[in-house]
């Protein structure tokens, strides 16, 4: 038992420090879009997302910009390993039991609705910004944890796994949220052929086949139905993950799933997620005016995230601990629960990836006001959270000792 435990300690910590790493490199790629964007360079920046990649086997030809190619493609990549690390988490990780779950599960319901809400309130009466509800409503892991990171012992592991878990099913609460609200029209040939790869997946599953590969072309197979069927082609990924076993017959070696999770972790982590957060970062600063950016688009997008994050999952927590309904994380004070709550308010990937779905057949001007509201709501919420974690005493301080 002692062992099982060391082993799954050791795993979220090389977890939280991939992540923590990745975030510093996801925002160094946004900052360098950014740059671009607003350099002499700007036009052959557009050139670049614009520049369009066909892939042709035998009569079956697929050609996309690159924006798409890493939104479509690459990403789709990203919520497999987001399927990967829910499946592991939800059968022997921090999830697995009714009362390491209700906490985060909760907190992360509500962090996701109050942002919504606030986003409404702030668009209500346009149709076309209302499309964007979900843009406030998700986390970003990577981000999120790099700043947690950044303080050290100052917080508690308890803490982090807190925000780890709760980011994980915030995840989850998004995936669904783009299968159900960000789907085109459906082919239902294209339906029919994903549900028969989808089959496939299962009998390997239960079938007991170990190897990776016949699980890897199946999800090839089973993202280009999906792209055909006007569902979102990412989601794919996660369908995917749900098949790939976690169990082994040989005690000694790493399931499939951990193998494939630890071997796609730093592709995503310094790969996948800053190509994507350089594509879809920039922002053309100098054709926007005062009162592009105080329009109520990113207004609500940037108070969703900061404001509306930090009540949502702040006040879950508060009433479910006070309630009797669920523990603090050992060792966490309220102080330092405030300020992973202002964290989640990091929206990043997450948030860009839904507004561009959200706008992508809009006029330009209602994406770039949703880039504004994410990067502005995400950079207040980082600065604002690592302060107050900075400043908080520790349960072990002196000052917490009344």
């Amino acid at each position: 038992m002692k062992e099982t435990l060391r082993v799954v300690q050791t795993g979220i910590q090389r977890f939280v420090g991939l992540e923590a790493s990745g975030g510093i490199t996801l925002v160094a790629a946004a900052a360098l879009a950014i740059i671009v964007m607003n350099s002499p360079w700007s036009g052959a920046y557009a050139a670049l997302l614009d520049q369009p990649i066909a892939l042709r086997v035998g009569d079956l030809a697929l050609s996309k910009p690159l924006l798409l190619w890493v939104n479509d493609g690459l990403m789709a990549i990203f919520f497999f390993l987001v399927g990967l690390e829910l499946k592991r988490e939800f059968l022997e990780g921090e999830l697995s039991t009714r009362g390491q779950i209700v906490l985060p599960v909760i907190a992360a319901a509500a962090g996701m609705a109050v942002p919504a809400l606030v986003y409404v309130a702030f668009n209500w009466g346009d149709a076309i910004a209302l499309n964007g509800w979900a843009i406030p409503a998700a986390t970003d892991i990577a981000f999120a944890l790099g700043v947690l990171t950044l303080l050290g012992p100052r917080v508690p592991s308890s803490l982090k796994i807190f925000l780890l878990a709760l980011a994980i099913i915030d995840d989850l609460g998004a995936i669904v949220i783009i299968a159900i609200f960000y789907s085109a029209e459906l082919s239902w040939l294209a339906l029919v052929m994903a549900a028969v790869l989808i089959a496939g997946l299962l009998a390997l599953n239960r079938l007991g086949i170990t190897r990776a590969l016949p699980y890897i072309v199946l999800a090839i197979a089973l993202w280009l139905a999906v792209l055909k069927s006007g569902v979102h082609a990412t989601l794919a990924g996660v369908i995917a993950a749900c098949f790939v076993p976690l169990r082994t017959d040989d005690a000694g070696a790493a399931s499939t799933l951990r193998m494939l999770e630890e071997r796609l972790h730093p592709w995503v982590a310094y790969g996948i997620l800053p190509l994507f957060a350089f594509t879809n970062a920039g922002v053309d600063f100098g054709a926007l005016a005062i009162p592009d950016m105080m329009v109520n688009l990113p207004r609500g997008v940037a108070a969703g995230l900061f404001i509306g994050k930090q009540i949502g999952v702040f006040a879950a927590v508060f009433l479910l601990v006070k309630a009797g309904l669920a523990r603090m994380p050992e060792g966490a004070t309220w102080l330092q629960l405030y300020g992973v709550a202002l964290l989640c308010g990091i929206g990043f990937t997450m948030s860009l990836f839904i507004g561009s779905l959200a706008f992508e057949n809009q006029h330009e001007s209602y994406l770039t006001s949703a880039r504004v509201g994410v990067l502005s709501g995400s950079i207040i919420s980082a600065v604002a959270g690592y302060l107050v974690l900075r400043l908080a005493p520790s349960r072990s301080h002196p000052a917490e000792a009344t």
